[in-house]
């Protein structure tokens, strides 16, 4: 009989989505919501930099864009502790976007106030909303499968 620590062959609901083999891909299929959510969120970027948002906030739009591919790619390329640092990275990108937007909605930013109805602001505080919880979940789930040598402390017994 299979036992929850076993993981792998286990029929047990409640391993099959944590510790058996299903939780081995979770991560994997994590980190690919969060790339869809970063190149998502990009995209809207770049898409109001080609439909007429220029001047400085047209560069800082494009540099979002850039950004926010390298670290889809980075997201789903590197493994281990370099993936989370790309995973925290990913999050502290999204939230300070999604901060950026509120408070041009709010108080203003930069001289630049930013109103509800303008192009593309639901759908992007829908998506920087949910892409902020899904890299936050992601990072989570990289941060516990970190290897026991990622999670040991330097040795004490040094001279």
């Amino acid at each position: 009989m299979a036992t929850k620590s076993e993981g792998m062959g286990s029929g047990d609901p409640a391993t099959a989505g944590g510790a058996g083999h299903g939780g081995q891909r979770s991560p994997i299929v994590w980190q690919a919501l969060s790339a869809l959510l970063l190149l998502a969120m990009g995209g809207i970027h770049l898409d109001l930099v080609v439909n007429g948002v220029g001047g400085v906030l047209g560069v800082l739009f494009v540099l979002n864009a850039v950004g926010a591919l390298v670290l889809a790619i980075a997201i789903v390329v590197l493994r281990r502790a370099p993936l989370l640092v790309a995973s925290v990275l990913s999050v502290l990108f999204m939230v300070g976007t999604l901060l950026a937007l509120v408070l041009a909605l709010t108080i203003g930013l930069f001289g630049i106030r930013e109103t509800l109805d303008f192009q593309l602001v639901s759908t992007t505080l829908v998506v920087e909303s949910i892409g902020t919880i899904v890299l936050m979940v992601t990072t989570a789930l990289v941060f516990r499968r970190r290897s026991p040598s990622d999670r040991q402390p330097p040795s004490e017994g040094r001279s």
